[in-house]
């Protein structure tokens, strides 16, 4: 008997000890970052900010984690099931959800927030190099990927399109691979080539113009020019000449801006925490890939968000001074 009633008293000093940390346990968050294909920016955009909110899970209780998804739309779409607390998002798609416009049309989504914009996204076309495309135009007849459906790539490419008086039956070939299958079906000759809006430099278009020859292909013309005039969330572009291997002249295109957006729905003290942890360690923020090197608070806050800011980035916002 003595024996028993020492593990009994062993048990209750473990429980007793166990007691306080239980509701630390059930303190801790869990926040899930919705992004693109894994070799996008996206991606890593995501994961610089989920590793910064995770330096100081210990204070906060919240652990970040990443999910590689189908793009932007896809994105809003989950958050809006109540299946990411964040996402990454193009501005115009940020737009057209809030609005209930183009993809949306069906159904805007008012309970959209934002939470800050990120890095400019130019609209990128590569062709095969030995497919001898020398504009845009050149792709009629050709095959051609058009993006994954839930992208915002499919989304740009389709308004394209549209101002160009084009249908997706005016390729041979109208793929809808996803960003991570685009380059490799390109260097084998599966496609000729491909659009895709992303930040650089992006290991997605570093990789097929390293591997054959890819080549960069300008998107400019009356249609574009339009495009521009008339939606606020477009802008010029230039990629750079020699960012790239076998690419010595520069691309001239246009684009959107980068943008993480949320739920009305999540916690201001989640959306806060994170947002604290991105500014409070900018520095470190833009270390963490090429494509974040040259942005600035203020431009993140001010420029590409459509839906009202959030009420957590809000709160962090006005104790910066960065708004009223």
């Amino acid at each position: 008997m003595k024996k028993f009633r020492i593990c009994l008293s062993t048990l209750a000093a473990a429980t007793a000890l166990m007691a306080p940390m239980a509701p630390a346990q059930a303190q801790q968050k869990f926040m899930t970052i919705g992004t693109g294909g894994v070799t996008g920016v996206y991606y890593a955009a995501g994961g610089a900010i989920c590793r910064l909110v995770n330096k100081d899970r210990a204070k906060h209780g919240i652990r970040c984690s990443v999910e590689s998804t189908g793009g932007s739309v896809f994105n809003v779409n989950t958050i809006k099931a109540g299946e990411l607390d964040l996402g990454f998002t193009q501005s115009d798609v940020q737009f057209n959800a809030l609005k209930g416009v183009g993809q949306f049309k069906d159904a805007a989504y008012t309970d959209l927030r934002a939470v800050f914009s990120v890095h400019p996204e130019p609209f990128t076309v590569l062709a095969r190099k030995e497919a001898n495309i020398k504009a845009f135009t050149d792709f009629k007849g050709k095959r051609f990927n058009v993006g994954n459906p839930g992208s915002g790539t499919r989304a740009s490419m389709e308004e394209l399109l549209g101002a160009m008086g084009w249908k997706l039956g005016d390729f041979s070939l109208a793929s809808e691979l996803k960003a991570d299958e685009h380059g490799p079906a390109l260097c084998d000759g599966k496609i000729d080539g491909f659009f895709y809006g992303v930040g650089h430099p992006s290991a997605n278009i570093q990789d097929p113009t390293t591997s054959c020859g890819a080549q960069l292909v300008s998107i400019t013309g009356p249609a574009v020019d339009k495009l521009i005039a008339d939606k606020p969330y477009y802008a010029k572009a230039t990629i750079p000449g020699g960012l790239y291997p076998n690419n010595p002249n520069p691309a001239q295109t246009y684009g959107v801006l980068a943008t993480v957006v949320t739920s009305s729905k999540v916690p201001a003290d989640s959306v806060y925490q994170v947002v604290k942890a991105v500014f409070d360690n900018f520095d470190e923020f833009k270390k963490l890939h090429p494509a974040l090197a040259n942005l600035t608070p203020e431009a993140m806050v001010a420029n590409g968000n459509s839906a009202p800011l959030h009420e957590g980035a809000a709160k962090f916002y006005k104790e910066k001074g960065w708004i009223k």
